[in-house]
């Protein structure tokens, strides 16, 4: 088993190579945007099933609300993340809803530890398209630490860097009509670097990615669907992959 996995992120590693060349050609070379860009996969709102599970991918795209969902539709989605109280079945929650700017990470702690002293539940839903991955590292190792249950509620979205606040969880709940996704994301902020300083930022910023993911618990293997996917497109996760990876752990309850 640590054989295959070793053999996997060598892998990853050489895949890693090649995005790097690719975004750097992307950013360097107008006539091949489409490189980063060229969304050929169906609307976010569309189902999912095994094997069909890559989708278009804008922040400001959102599937429609599940029938059962506990929160109303949202319009624009924050541009950084806001904490708000919110209560589903009876159960006093916290919902973060946004995306993820850079500070989010210092500002949230802050603002959450006051929260928490002044006994709000240590129960969190997210419902965000992602945004900063550095920001979202901090922010999940912070949830470990204060012992946070996170959570998906039924037609919300965690997409792109939100999935490391929701890895970040103690305890994580997401329900079947939720949608986790994941893609490949951009570390570094100079788009007109040398190709092997943007490999190096790739190289270092997946690292860390991965090391963050075995830290919290969560199969790295994830990673191979996020690897694969471009910027413009997302990849849903099925719930038995969710479980696959450790981002739901089934109790004895829950195979009773």
């Amino acid at each position: 088993m640590r054989v295959g996995v070793a053999g996997m992120l060598k892998g990853i590693l050489g895949l890693q190579l090649v995005i790097g060349g690719l975004l750097v050609l992307g950013d360097m070379a107008p006539g091949m945007q489409g490189l980063r860009f060229a969304p050929d996969a169906p609307a976010l709102d569309q189902p999912v099933a095994p094997g069909d599970q890559t989708r278009r991918y804008r922040p400001a795209d959102l599937p429609r609300p599940a029938p059962a969902a506990p929160f109303p539709p949202v319009g624009d989605m924050p541009a950084r993340l806001t904490v708000s109280s919110v209560e589903v079945d009876g159960a006093a929650a916290l919902r973060l809803m946004g995306r993820i700017a850079a500070g989010d990470a210092d500002r949230l702690t802050d603002i959450l530890a006051t929260r928490w002293e002044d006994g709000a539940p240590r129960r969190v839903f997210l419902h965000s398209p992602g945004g900063s991955v550095s920001d979202a590292l901090v922010l999940g190792r912070f949830l470990r630490a204060e012992g946070v249950t996170t959570m998906i509620a039924a037609g919300d979205v965690c997409l792109s860097a939100c999935p490391y606040l929701l890895a970040g969880g103690e305890t994580r709940e997401i329900d079947d009509d939720g949608s986790v996704g994941v893609h490949q994301h951009y570390f570094g902020q100079n788009s007109v670097q040398p190709a092997f300083m943007a490999v190096e930022d790739i190289q270092r910023g997946q690292g860390q990615v991965m090391g963050y993911l075995v830290e919290m618990g969560i199969d790295p293997r994830i990673m191979q669907h996020a690897l694969v996917t471009p910027p413009g497109e997302i990849y849903i996760l099925l719930p038995e992959e969710l479980r696959e990876y450790g981002m739901i752990v089934e109790t004895d309850e829950d195979a009773a």
